[in-house]
């Protein structure tokens, strides 16, 4: 590299407004905070949910998965949107839905109406999934944008451990899940409502933020993205940006749209768009959400009480932020490909352990029994799985969808892997309380084993590294 390219790269980053960006930064991850803290509460209220509405196994599994089905909606239409309404704005829509959904989870008086409340926050979570990284992405600089991302994911892993550690303590308080706690309401009714304070911190949090300078230059307002690029990398870096995102937008003389997906010329799917849906589907195939979202019934599953289990899932939560802040290191150093097929390496001999350790076990008044070594092994193994995915799968994953797609097809590029990421969500989620019941916890976790041993191939073969490269370079 030349020293006159060195002095001008200095130059711009003298110029950088870096506290600026990292502070909006912040503000979109708080969208990925409550992602994780919606998606975990439902940890603790499982038995409170059985009893209150006298369901099965199968509607169990549904309350538990009907989220799920908002989520896919809403990273859909979010991604979709997006491209017409901007990243701020579809964020500012799912704060409201947030709110909704944690006040009517916890008043509902019936599995139906839960289940319309907890679809209205799986539309906020599903927004919240894609829009989060695809904003930061749109505002950082290529040689931390990694880092940022990842950052998405400590805030999702942070949810998640503020709702297991609120879990704990609102059980803790009333002695169980079940009983009454404050204004004479269950304490699992209270387990929805505590969410209530975040969402309120990130709908106030967002008015304050500029929209993506991405968006509004692909919307046509390219005097208010020259402001928002100036604002990020000062003057001449703003204008510089701006020229390039114009000439990435020029080889398509449309605003976004979905047909963009579709290679006009060969009349078939982009590869990069089946390089994202993989990504985003075995994410999910293996098998993380069941710890997530039924750690508690797992532990109990196997001996461990209510407030052990519930204990324990505070531990993995703990565990889970000390990998994503070890990724945060890593991933604009050594790459994101490295990251992902170690994980995949990683998880696929932790699940194996962790479903031979079930195998080992043996029915007792209903319940699997294990042995005190295998009790530990199960333990350790499970929470080795969480700490391989979140050092990799969980945020490599989302920092690539926000960042792996072209300026023209990058709205709907996200909308089409997060409609899979959570389908698949579902699919897994709801088939955990049959698979339990049917082939039990050994062959389920034989399942979501062999899930994570194709998932090093698919990386191998597929996945290109982005590490380093403009949002400009990307290529589909």
């Amino acid at each position: 590299m030349s020293s006159a390219t060195l002095e001008n790269a200095a130059a711009a980053r003298s110029q950088e407004n870096t506290r600026f960006i990292i502070l909006i930064s912040l503000v979109a991850t708080i969208g990925g905070f409550l992602f994780g803290f919606d998606s975990g509460v439902i940890n603790g209220t499982v038995d409170g949910l059985k009893q209150a509405f006298r369901s099965d196994a199968a509607v169990t599994g549904f309350n538990v998965a009907s989220m799920l089905l908002g989520c896919a909606a809403g990273a859909w239409f979010a991604g979709t949107l997006a491209d017409r309404y901007g990243r701020r704005t579809m964020q500012l829509w799912a704060a409201l839905f947030f709110l909704v959904s944690a006040w009517g989870s916890g008043i509902a008086t019936s599995s139906a109406e839960f289940v319309v409340y907890r679809v209205i926050g799986g539309l906020a979570v599903g927004a919240a999934s894609v829009m989060s990284p695809a904003y930061i992405s749109e505002v950082a600089s290529a040689r931390y944008r990694g880092r940022l991302a990842t950052v998405q994911q400590i805030a999702i892993i942070g949810g998640l451990f503020c709702s297991f550690l609120s879990n704990y303590l609102l059980a803790k308080v009333a002695t169980s899940s079940l009983e009454k706690l404050w204004f004479g309401y269950e304490a699992w009714r209270w387990m929805f409502w505590m969410e209530i304070v975040p969402i309120v911190v990130f709908g106030v949090a967002l008015l304050f933020i500029p929209e993506s300078p991405r968006y509004l230059v692909a919307r046509g307002f390219r005097e208010r993205a020259r402001q928002v690029l100036a604002k990020l990398y000062g003057s001449d870096e703003g204008a510089r940006k701006l020229d390039e995102i114009d000439a990435s937008l020029a080889r398509d003389h449309h605003r976004p749209r979905l047909s963009d997906l579709v290679d006009k010329a060969r009349g078939r799917v982009r590869p990069i768009i089946w390089v994202g849906i993989g990504l985003a589907t075995f994410q999910q195939l293996v098998g993380i959400n069941v710890v997530f979202y039924y750690g508690a019934v797992l532990w109990q599953a196997v001996g461990f009480s209510e407030s052990d289990a519930l204990l324990i899932n505070v531990i993995s939560g703990a565990l889970s932020i000390g990998a994503c802040l070890l990724t945060v290191v890593l991933i604009d150093r050594i790459g994101r490909k490295p990251l992902l097929w170690i994980g995949s390496v990683g998880m696929a001999v932790a699940l194996g352990l962790v479903a031979i350790a079930f195998a080992s076990g043996s029915l007792e008044n209903g319940r699997l029994a294990l042995s005190d070594a295998m009790g530990v092994l199960a333990l350790v193994a499970a929470n080795g799985y969480v700490i391989f995915f979140n050092l990799s799968w969980g945020p490599v994953m989302w920092v690539m969808l926000g960042e792996m797609f072209p300026n023209q097809i990058r709205g709907s590029g996200l909308a089409v892997a997060g409609l899979f990421q959570w389908g698949s969500n579902f699919l897994v989620t709801w088939t955990f309380p049959m698979l339990l019941a049917g082939i039990g916890l050994a062959a389920a976790y034989g399942i979501y084993t062999a899930a994570a041993a194709l998932s090093v191939f698919f990386v191998l073969r597929y996945v290109r590294e982005t590490r380093g490269k403009e949002l400009e370079q990307m290529e589909g």
